[in-house]
């Protein structure tokens, strides 16, 4: 029994750990590029060896399945339970997603990491912000964020997680991730200032609120078409742009003035 019990543990965490698929992480890194300040882009240039923020984006994860980060399976996602706040909800004893950010940032702005260890906590917070903004990532632990939640795409069988991932993402526009770009990232740049405020926490919040609302709209068992997808896609734009602006934000602030 206990051996069952870890390997639905690990199973979970292997499930949890992939938010927006590739398309969506590179939209959320190409948006925050195009908002770094000089000091930030160069400085940010030199820790990630002429490297764009989008060459890294979905490093994180391929690297948590890896025995040298598989510390960091757990850092993709908290789980939000029906009927649990971020408040109520226990949190994962080998951390989480905020517990992760936080983490990152405070290391960053300590400024004692080797270029190594900058390297690496600089690629994890580029993934981070983004899978921050995806729904699922704030999924319950019961069916391992949708997972576990049979839905119809398009006749097809599919899963809850899965169709957030990649297929709504994919179905909504057929736009590169620099396409993407150019079509939401038109915010004033009061609104863009308002919109990148708050913290980590606060953030992950409103990501939650979607996800609640997902559950709510999409039972197991659900039909999906085009009306689902014409509802959900602003949700989708929203999240990408949120994360990017938010992204930039961030790194700003603690690469602003190195």
């Amino acid at each position: 029994m206990k051996r069952l019990l870890l390997f639905c543990l690990a199973l979970t965490a292997a499930l949890n750990a992939f938010a927006w698929g590739q398309k969506g992480h590179d939209v959320t890194a190409w948006i925050a590029e195009q908002h770094l300040t000089p000091e930030a882009a160069a400085a940010i240039d030199r820790v990630l060896g002429g490297r764009s923020l989008v060459y890294y984006a979905n490093w994180m994860d391929n690297a948590s399945h890896t025995p040298e980060y598989a510390y960091s399976k757990t850092w993709h996602y908290l789980n939000i339970d029906e009927g649990e706040t971020l408040e109520s909800q226990p949190r994962h004893p080998k951390g989480d997603i905020l517990t992760a950010l936080n983490g990152i940032v405070g290391r960053i702005e300590k400024g004692k990491l080797s270029p190594e260890e900058e390297f690496d906590q600089l690629r994890m917070l580029i993934h981070l912000v983004g899978d921050l903004h995806c729904p699922m990532h704030a999924g319950r632990s019961t069916d391992a964020g949708g997972n576990r939640v049979p839905v119809v795409y398009f006749n097809r069988p599919a899963n809850l997680h899965g169709i957030w991932d990649t297929s709504l993402v994919e179905s909504a526009h057929n736009w590169t991730f620099t396409e993407w770009q150019q079509q939401i990232d038109r915010l004033s740049a009061e609104d863009a200032a308002a919109v990148q405020q708050g913290t980590f926490e606060e953030w992950f919040s409103e990501t939650a609120s979607y996800a609640a609302m997902i559950y709510r709209v999409t039972p197991e068992g659900t039909k999906i078409s085009y009306d689902y997808l014409n509802t959900m896609t602003p949700v989708i734009e929203q999240q990408f742009l949120r994360g990017g602006l938010r992204l930039a934000a961030v790194l700003n602030r603690l690469y602003g003035n190195k």
